[in-house]
């Protein structure tokens, strides 16, 4: 069938979209580090580098080697090239040598070449034939197999160096998943010495990919920081109140900090008002030790924002004379949107009109000028658009021309397609039909007023041919279709017999229906929304079973592995399994934190409310966990 999204869009609807991202590198702030930890060090990383590079970058430094003189390679001739190249394989460490391997090749080549050039004089001006000339040199041969076998040594090195870093790096990952079981599971009493030991190992540890620092250091400062927070979690509510209050206060300082950078300093000083009242009415106080610090920080920014204001309403007026520059500009720009170049392209102008759009935009963005000077600008502006428009409207007209051409093209493709629509020779009118919808996409647009009639005209000839072609195939198809016709049956009437039927039917007359459905086959492509229909009403037939909701949900799921096995859709049971191995982890780690929530509240009586709650959240979700598990179990027994 014909694809009426052939059609192109019309001219005055095509744009084109692009997207930029500009990420930000987010940077760890060792102020906010405990002092414990403070001991890790890892060099700066470069912000690209290749694999290679990257070890290199990595590889901890080698005692330096006393060096009498420095080789001068340019001195060596072609057998010393290849001795020293040999030496170097031989006693270097690999990574030290490249320098050293990178002269001996620009040398040898350098010279070789001068050789061969030699050589091939000599072969000329004895009479042969430049086709002819040939030159072998065992030096060249063993030159070749020592840089062969530098290349293979390197790239095993680095390999190494990689694997290495690999394992070092799930050694890392692994360490974590230790300090987040400690903070979960660990005894107030041995928990520091625990912890201290788990340091030692990290510090251990060697390098890691760069690619991997960062998030690798964060995660494992997240969770030290959650070990130092539980340490303190036998503090009284009120120093807890007070770490909140001053968690909030300094939030506030950021946000007030970050206002000081704020361009729009009407923006910033409102914003500013609304941090003030929120110190003031919303948070309570800190401990005393930090409040000078805290509102010092504060009022500084407070400080700031304020000094700008000033500032900013002061210089108000001589930015209207700065605007008049700045606007001039703009206008400059829009004037050169075209310059002396013909644009024959829809695509060009439309990125040209949407250049205009913006700087438009940015032109009304700039604000103010003088009042002296506003009619001048405004003139200047609208004649360098005016111009603009007038060149873009002489354009369309002659897109206009190009559209009646188009349309005669079209025309005729409607006159073989309707030609062709009844046409019973399949194998040879196909390939001509299909050529004909190609050529359509390729012609571009028509006048608008003919876009709809013509494209329906074409579209009906070619919807004509393919619907005699596709009943010609369906034919083929005539037992899968009666298979389709069979199930229909079959669903029409367990539907008849559950509506007659006052009680639930029972268990087995279900498992039979679906029995018989299986058996029955597939159906064609087109027509398989019918395994849906059956299945869903097989589930609401189940969930009227006098059976328990574990014994309901195994059945619906059962039915449902049951109708992908049948289709031999194995993705969709192998995606099955995923999500069920999803879902346990999800329900466990909820039903951890709920227990960890529990020994915060330890001291509460049973009858308390929130504990009560907790509680009846762990039951709600181990009883979940249970038919999950059942679920991840019938399908692990599976053989397909």
């Amino acid at each position: 069938m014909l694809d009426e999204n052939i059609e192109n869009t019309p001219a005055e609807e095509i744009e084109n979209t692009e997207t930029s991202e500009n990420p930000q590198v987010e940077e760890v702030s060792e102020n906010e580090t405990p002092a414990s930890v403070l001991d890790e060090s890892q060099e700066e990383l470069p912000e690209t580098e290749s694999t290679e590079e990257t070890i290199k970058s990595e590889e901890k430094p080698e005692p330096k080697k006393e060096k009498v003189v420095a080789v001068n390679y340019g001195s060596l001739n072609l057998e010393e090239l290849v001795a020293t190249l040999q030496k170097l394989l031989k006693d270097d460490k690999l990574h030290l040598i490249k320098n050293d391997v990178e002269q001996v090749k620009t040398n040898f080549n350098m010279k070789f070449g001068e050789l061969l050039q030699e050589k091939k004089k000599a072969f000329l001006a004895d009479g042969g034939n430049e086709i002819d000339f040939q030159y072998h040199n065992p030096l060249k041969s063993q030159y070749n197999d020592l840089l062969f076998e530098y290349k293979v040594k390197r790239e095993k090195y680095y390999k190494q160096q990689k694997e290495e870093q690999q394992d070092n790096l799930n050694k890392r990952l692994a360490l974590i998943e230790e300090v987040k079981t400690l903070i979960d599971t660990a005894e107030p009493s041995s928990m520091y010495k625990q912890f201290r030991e788990l340091q030692v190992k990290w510090q251990a540890i060697g390098k890691i990919p760069h690619v991997n620092y960062n998030d690798v250091w964060r995660t494992y400062h997240h969770h030290v920081e959650r070990f130092y927070d539980l340490l303190h979690l036998n503090n009284d509510f009120r120093d807890l109140d007070f770490k909140h209050n001053l968690d909030e206060k300094l939030k506030l300082v950021e946000r007030a900090e970050a206002l000081t950078e704020e361009s729009d300093i009407n923006k910033a000083f409102k914003e500013l008002q609304i941090l003030h009242r929120l110190w003031k009415e919303d948070i309570g106080p800190v401990a005393k030790e930090h409040r000078e610090d805290v509102w010092g920080k504060f009022s500084a920014a407070t400080k700031i924002i304020h000094n700008k204001r000033h500032d900013f309403q002061k210089n108000l007026e001589s930015k209207y004379e700065d605007n008049v520059g700045l606007k001039e500009e703009v206008i400059s720009q829009i004037s050169n949107l075209i310059g002396d170049e013909k644009i024959t392209s829809h695509a060009i102008w439309q990125q040209k009109i949407k250049e205009l759009e913006a700087l438009r935009q940015q032109f009304f963005k700039i604000g103010k000028v003088p009042r002296a000077k506003n009619e001048q600008i405004w003139d200047k502006f609208k004649k360098a658009t005016a111009n603009f428009n007038r060149l873009k409207n002489a354009f369309y007209k002659d897109v206009k021309k190009v559209q009646q051409t188009n349309l005669d093209k079209k025309r005729e493709l409607v006159e073989k397609a309707q030609a062709l629509k009844e046409s019973t020779d399949w194998d040879v009118t196909t390939p001509i039909m299909k050529q004909i919808q190609a050529e359509w996409k390729s012609i571009g647009h028509v006048p608008r007023k003919y876009s709809d009639s013509i494209w329906k005209n074409f579209k009906d000839a070619c919807n004509f041919y393919f619907d005699r072609l596709h009943n010609v195939q369906d034919e083929a198809n005539k037992d899968q279709i009666e298979i389709f016709n069979k199930k229909k049956n079959m669903l029409d009437g367990l539907k008849s017999q559950a509506e007659t039927n006052n009680d639930a039917l029972s268990l087995d007359l279900i498992k039979s229906y679906v029995d018989d459905w299986k058996a029955l086959g597939e159906v064609p492509h087109n027509m398989r929304h019918i395994e849906s229909k059956f299945n869903k009403f097989v589930d609401r037939l189940y969930s009227k079973l006098d059976l328990g909701k574990n014994e309901v949900a195994m059945l619906k799921f059962r039915n449902l592995i049951a109708n992908y096995l049948g289709q031999k859709n194995y993705r969709k049971v192998d995606d099955e399994q995923l999500y069920v191995r999803k879902k346990i982890d999800e329900i466990n780690k909820e039903i951890q934190q709920l227990e960890n929530n529990i020994s915060f509240i330890s001291s509460a009586t049973d009858d308390n409310p929130l504990l009560k709650n907790v509680r009846d959240n762990i039951d709600k979700h181990t009883e979940s966990l249970v038919i999950w598990k059942e679920k991840l179990n019938y399908l692990s027994k599976l053989d397909y």
